[in-house]
């Protein structure tokens, strides 16, 4: 499982790097932009300028462009080193040609911001904190450090001291916040799309065993009977071993059981069977079902049923959805991860509700972190404690995430609290003093007899593919 998940992480990781495509537009954009600025400083205004220099910094992105267009294929994506450096030549470019223009007298000063905001976009913590810190040390340098801008009189243009020292602050201001802003944007933007990348293979997972006990089922059931009746002619047979014509009868027979069998391993190896009663199974059995892997993992596992206030005796029969099982599997898996010897799983269900809720006699949820149950990735680094008491426990901290995404698409209410909180009243139980997760259905999205959702009774219909 982890080296699965390592494979996921990094698939996740390329497929987040950015073309070289992309970059190459962004550079011709702010090459033309600063072809018209220096145009229009030096036509309509006069401005003297080192044009030379000016051109020479605009021609080395030029160059840059073109030699990235010819040598690199068009649907190259850079890692994070390569973007890296490309975004710092950028920013040391523009600081350059900063530098030739005023410096922080030039209003342009503020287009620092652009290499910023995009490594902490596309890039890492680590290079962001580079490229802000570059940033930072450049409009610095520029404060003091830079060619006049002159009329073409020779006046210099200026603006106070006051005003330089406001833009400095300003820009400094602005790359510290932008960067940091829109790096802890990305990163949960990142986690989110990895987290629902994740929970989507382990829907298709769960789907595909849903499918495969189908078939399995569907085989059992379809080929009984004619086994059977090819088991008890050929018991025949072998008592009657004489070439004798009352035995043609089941010689015949035989042969036509045999060619069933083949008929229906032909028809469910080509396309399987959709068995309308895999659809459904009573609410219990869903649940046993879903936490039957973790049921004999050293922790006693105890169910409870029973109908609410207003319930009907009988209990419901329930779609059995895949996003169910495989939810409430997760929360049974991470009770039992952590509760110290017991696990509770009570099912109520009345007239309007079905609910499942999950109790254990661990240490419960984080105080605070309750608030934040079901956020991909919260997980912190495992400290020995951790090892020592969930010895079995690997992966990415996408267990509740995974279960809360699925169970709220299902339809569920999902609520987490702590058995030792003296202001919830979800169990009177001294014993289930650790964590409590509720799952509450509207009876109507789940029941398979009743409703829009009721399974249609009548023959397996064959899937089609």
């Amino acid at each position: 499982m982890a080296d699965t998940n390592t494979d996921f992480l990094r698939g996740q990781e390329r497929s987040s790097w950015i073309r070289l495509r992309t970059l190459i537009l962004l550079r011709w954009v702010a090459i033309a932009g600063q072809i018209t600025a220096i145009t229009v400083a030096q036509r309509m205004y006069h401005l003297q300028l080192e044009l030379g220099l000016c051109y020479l910094a605009i021609g080395v992105s030029v160059i840059g462009n073109l030699v990235a267009i010819f040598v690199f294929p068009e649907n190259k994506r850079l890692s994070e080193i390569e973007n890296f450096f490309m975004v710092l030549f950028d920013l040391l470019q523009l600081a350059f040609l900063l530098y030739l223009t005023g410096g922080l007298h030039n209003p342009f000063a503020l287009l620092l911001l652009g290499p910023v905001t995009i490594s902490a976009n596309v890039m890492g913590l680590r290079s962001t904190m580079i490229i802000g810190g570059t940033a930072i040390i450049l409009v610095t340098l520029l404060a003091e450090f830079h060619l006049p801008l002159r009329t073409e009189q020779g006046f210099i243009l200026r603006i106070p001291d006051l005003f330089v020292f406001g833009n400095w602050t300003a820009i400094i201001i602005a790359v510290v916040f932008m960067g940091a802003y829109s790096q802890r944007i990305s990163a949960e933007m990142r986690s989110m799309a990895e987290a629902l990348a994740a929970t989507h293979m382990a829907l298709s997972r769960e789907q595909k065993l849903t499918d495969l006990g189908g078939v399995v089922a569907a085989a059992a059931h379809e080929l009984g009977t004619p086994l059977a009746t090819i088991k008890l002619t050929s018991s025949e047979l072998i008592d009657e071993l004489d070439d004798r014509p009352d035995l043609m009868e089941d010689v015949a027979l035989i042969r036509e059981q045999a060619d069933r069998c083949r008929d229906i391993l032909r028809s469910m190896g080509r396309a399987g069977k959709d068995d309308l009663h895999l659809r459904q199974a009573p609410f219990s059995t869903v649940v046993h079902e879903a936490a039957e892997p973790h049921a004999h993992r050293g922790k006693f596992v105890h169910f409870e049923e029973g109908p609410g206030p207003g319930g009907s005796v009988q209990q419901p029969s329930i779609l059995r959805k895949p996003e169910v099982i495989h939810g409430l599997r997760n929360l049974i898996q991470n009770a039992v991860d952590f509760a110290k010897a017991n696990v509770w799983v009570e099912m109520v269900w009345t007239d309007d509700v079905i609910s499942v809720r999950i109790l254990d006699d661990g240490r419960g949820y984080p105080p605070q972190m309750i608030g934040r149950i079901g956020d991909p990735f919260m997980r912190r680094r495992r400290t020995e404690s951790d090892r020592k008491a969930r010895p079995e426990y690997e992966g990415m901290g996408l267990g509740l995430f995974i279960a809360k995404t699925l169970l709220e698409r299902s339809g569920a209410t999902l609520t987490f609290a702590n058995g030792s909180d003296p202001y919830q009243t979800i169990t009177s139980r001294p014993e289930q003093r650790g964590a409590i997760v509720e799952v509450v259905w509207p009876r109507s999205v789940l029941d398979a007899l009743y409703g829009e959702n009721a399974v249609p009774i009548g023959q397996n219909q064959p899937i089609e593919v």
